[in-house]
């Protein structure tokens, strides 16, 4: 009995101290979630001394990625908002608003009273209704230092016509399915049939020509073992229809689209191409280990038919070449040869023609000929476009990454930012292309953006090892050290002829905040930090006026 006893009593003491962390990390939890709520306070609080609408050409935005990309319903305009950049030490997060107008290839920032709050990895979508509307949903904001996550759960419209932002309503949100009514704004909650997918994150959705719903893809993880967790790419997908004569009743169903089909990946972007084609594009594979994750990021693009359930692959045909020229003419003569040598040689040969023809699902057919080919005169002639292999020079493509924005408009691809890694470096980009989904020739570069240039600040050596490097560099280090100081004055990020200060600010904002930073101390409270960068900006931007 006693020794019973004692293991009870055991026991319910591991319960209590299990019952007493979980109590102190919930409560640490609410601590942080408090943190950063007041964090977005401050935030809210600054973005409400804007009293009116300002719209400012300028250049195009800082490079960011998870932000929203949407074509206008109406007008030949693109519209940007929020998203976030990390340059190594912070993160930043953003609510700003950009219009991208198609046929003038030019930026304006459009700066509207109340907008949300700074977030990224949001849900965006375009709507004619009321002039037209641009609906964000949810959310994420984050710590400074990436450590602390706050998700968002509301919902937002901006009146295009107005220009004009309004909250619509908050409420709680589960792996579900629900509905909302544009004319009613009321959402209404759905409870399908069938096994749906399992709970991921980053899938893909869209809208079938029928008006079903295609869900394909996502992320997520699971625990494999203690303090283990590892993630699954997924590659299923699912149709999400209303019955037939049962209004109101929808029921999942698992497919299997033929085709070629895209490799499993996450961080894919989504958009819905003229003919009601879902289009993809790139994304990153992780090949994750216990203790190492390494990505490979994809610049692929593939269409979905959801009328034929095929998957294509959106294989460009390239520029047309000097080679594809001569070939409908003369053969072009080899080096230190001359004319009769070259008739000679094509008599006597057989000539092997090779063709790659793309047929209407996608697949590429390779058609091999041998023909006797009596001279330049007879050579055959094709009025077919050649495969980008035969076309001169390489193609004017994306560069791998994940997490890009999308948007159609007027049968054109339009692809802004995203992010990619080199290394311990994460890239986030801010170059713009633009694809003609008729011709699918290559991509034309709209904005070219360097990534090398980007700033990128890695972590400091603690002090005692700058003090041990620093003993054994001896006097003449000590030397180098002196007359270097001289020549270190500090380089701020220059001003560009004809810039505004709000454009000057949105694109150097990170650097500011540094050196405020590294003025005022670690202990320094970032409401105080954020006004001294500021005025710090301000004080150079007027001076290099």
């Amino acid at each position: 009995m006693g020794k019973k006893g004692k293991k009870e009593k055991k026991g319910r003491g591991a319960e209590k101290t299990a019952a007493k962390m979980e109590k102190k990390v919930s409560k640490r939890s609410r601590k942080e979630e408090e943190d950063l709520e007041a964090l977005i306070a401050h935030f809210q609080t600054l973005d409400a001394k804007k009293t009116q609408i300002v719209e400012t050409p300028c250049s195009p935005p800082s490079p960011r990625l998870n932000a929203s990309l949407s074509a206008h319903p109406e007008k030949d305009e693109l519209i940007l908002f929020g998203g976030e950049y990390f340059n190594g030490q912070k993160t930043f997060l953003y609510n700003e608003l950009y219009i991208y107008n198609i046929r003038k290839d030019s930026w304006t920032k459009v700066e509207i009273p109340s907008p949300p709050p700074r977030r990224c990895a949001h849900q965006a979508v375009v709507v004619p209704q009321g002039g037209g509307q641009l609906w964000i949903f949810g959310g994420e904001f984050a710590s400074p230092d990436g450590e602390q996550f706050y998700h968002y759960k509301d919902l937002w419209v901006l009146h295009l016509a107005t220009k004009t932002w309004e909250q619509v309503r908050d409420y709680i949100y589960y792996n579900d399915v629900y509905a909302f009514d544009l004319d009613t704004f009321m959402w209404s909650k759905l409870s399908p049939s069938g096994t749906g997918p399992t709970p991921r994150s980053g899938c893909q959705m869209s809208v079938t020509p029928q008006g079903s719903i295609v869900i394909y893809g996502g992320y997520s993880k699971q625990r494999v073992k203690k303090d283990v967790d590892k993630g699954t790419q997924h590659s299923d997908m699912f149709l999400l229809k209303s019955e037939e004569g049962k209004e109101g009743r929808w029921v999942w169903t698992r497919i299997n689209p033929s085709g070629t089909k895209p490799t499993p990946r996450s961080g894919f972007s989504v958009a819905m191409a003229p003919n009601s084609q879902t289009l993809l594009f790139g994304g990153v594979c992780d090949e994750e280990e216990e203790e190492s994750l390494e990505g490979d990021f994809l610049n692929d693009l593939y269409f979905y038919d959801a009328t034929k359930n095929r998957w294509f692959a959106g294989q460009l045909k390239g520029p047309k070449s000097e080679k594809r020229k001569r070939r409908r003419g003369t053969k072009a003569e080899p080096e230190g040869a001359n004319k009769q040598e070259c008739e000679e040689a094509s008599a006597q040969a057989p000539l092997e023609v090779v063709r790659e023809v793309i047929t209407e699902d996608g697949t590429v057919v390779t058609i091999k000929q041998m023909l006797t080919a009596p001279g330049p005169s007879k050579q055959p002639q094709s009025d077919e476009d050649d495969s980008p292999e035969e076309a001169g020079g390489p193609l004017v493509e994306p560069r791998p990454r994940s997490n890009a924005m999308l948007a159609v408009k007027h049968g054109r691809l339009y692809l802004y930012g995203g992010m990619f890694e080199a290394g311990d470096r994460q890239v986030t980009l801010s170059d713009f292309y633009c694809l003609d989904l008729h011709k699918k020739d290559q991509w034309m570069v709209l904005v070219e953006a360097d990534p090398d240039t980007q700033e990128w600040l890695e972590e400091t050596d603690s002090e005692d090892s700058d003090a041990g490097e620093g003993a054994e560099g001896g006097e003449e280090d000590e030397e180098d050290e002196d007359s270097s100081e001289e020549d270190q004055e500090p380089q701020h990020p220059v001003v560009t002829p004809g810039e505004q200060f709000a454009d000057y600010l949105s694109r150097t904002e990170q650097y500011w905040v540094k050196l405020a930073r590294d003025d005022a101390g670690s202990e320094a409270k970032e409401k105080r930090v954020l006004k001294e960068a500021h005025a710090m900006a301000k004080a150079f931007f007027d001076d290099s006026a």
